[in-house]
């Protein structure tokens, strides 16, 4: 029997409020929109060398990477408005996610800087954009980066973080350099659930960050 269009109408209400409690329990994480080679490598590979490093008794002690956080400033903005406009635009090709505006919180004469005035911006990735912008990173923007001789194993934060200075976002393939007018950098922080800074190296070195090689660390 033909659904009428009230029913129709009904079933679509439904499956729409079901989509909104996953997002409101933060069930949003599709694995098929994950980058397959890179989930599968960290499965396969990644986590069997953690487990036998660290002596994990469960795959579930394994650390994993949470989220990325991405922060510009921009205080040139405070002579120039439009280029907040400007880093938006390229965060958000570079990520393909709309960052968030940072404003000032109080004022600062010295600096010309007035309260609520626009000086930066940010953004966290997670999920599928995470892992897209991870591989991307590390297989296209990395190797573009002038002088490059290998990142540094002592900005972990003693926490299992660690952060990243990007001085050019020229190195990113979707900045078209015939109209990048200002170079800009920006502070990259990969979030983690590893409970030392060495569970963390491990982890990102895994994912193929590539770290400059040491004898030794004086991780904890």
């Amino acid at each position: 029997m033909a659904k009428t269009k009230l029913e129709k109408k009904k079933e679509s209400d439904t499956g729409k409020k079901g989509e909104d409690k996953k997002e409101e329990s933060g069930e949003v994480f599709l694995e098929e929109k994950v980058p397959v080679n890179l989930l599968k490598h960290y499965r396969e590979k990644v986590v069997p060398q953690l487990m036998k490093k660290f002596n994990y008794k469960n795959v579930m002690q394994a650390p994993k990477l949470q989220k990325i956080n991405i922060n510009v400033g921009v205080g040139a903005a405070t002579l120039d408005a439009k280029l907040i406009d400007t880093t938006v635009k390229e965060i958000e090709a570079i990520t393909g996610q709309k960052p968030a505006v940072v404003q000032a919180k109080k004022s600062v004469s010295n600096f010309k800087l007035r309260e609520g005035q626009n000086i930066g911006v940010k953004l966290t990735l997670r999920n599928a954009r995470m892992y897209e912008f991870l591989e991307r990173f590390i297989n296209i923007s990395i190797p573009r980066i002038r002088d490059f001789r290998g990142l540094s194993d002592k900005s972990f934060d003693g926490r299992g973080n660690y952060s990243i200075g990007v001085k050019e976002q020229i190195i990113f393939p979707e900045i078209n350099v015939d109209n990048v007018n200002r170079i800009s950098g920006m502070d990259l922080t990969f979030v983690t659930t590893a409970k030392t800074d060495e569970q963390s190296l491990e982890l990102l070195k895994g994912f193929g960050l590539p770290f400059i090689k040491r004898e030794t660390t004086n991780l904890k």
